[in-house]
């Protein structure tokens, strides 16, 4: 069980690693790009109006309720512990999410 985990952790960075590079090479000649045309550098200064902090903290609470339910799960249920893990981890991490996606989209019409 914990070799698997680590070779899937192994392979997760790896390809995280590949993908911020070519997206980080790409983004870079985009911007060369535009600069050479002309736009100004303030263009590139992003004006968040989100809370990282909302997101990081809703993503947690997601996760947290996850890990219990899916110790709740494994327990009373016939599911493998991974299924009932993974599967509630993400279900309440995601859904953190999208709840934080509301009230962000909900505090802009404001």
């Amino acid at each position: 069980m914990s070799e698997q985990v680590g070779a899937a952790f192994i392979l997760t960075v790896i390809f995280g690693f590949i993908f911020a590079i070519v997206y980080l090479g790409i983004r870079r000649k985009e911007r060369m790009a535009l600069l050479e045309k002309g736009v100004d550098a303030s263009f590139f200064i992003s004006k968040k109006t989100s809370s990282t902090t909302l997101k990081f903290g809703m993503l947690f609470v997601g996760v947290a309720i996850g890990i219990l339910l899916g110790n709740i799960l494994e327990y009373a249920t016939p599911l493998d512990e991974e299924v009932a893990y993974f599967s509630m981890i993400f279900l309440f991490g995601g859904s953190g999410l999208i709840i934080n996606y509301f009230i962000e989209k909900k505090n802009e019409e404001k």
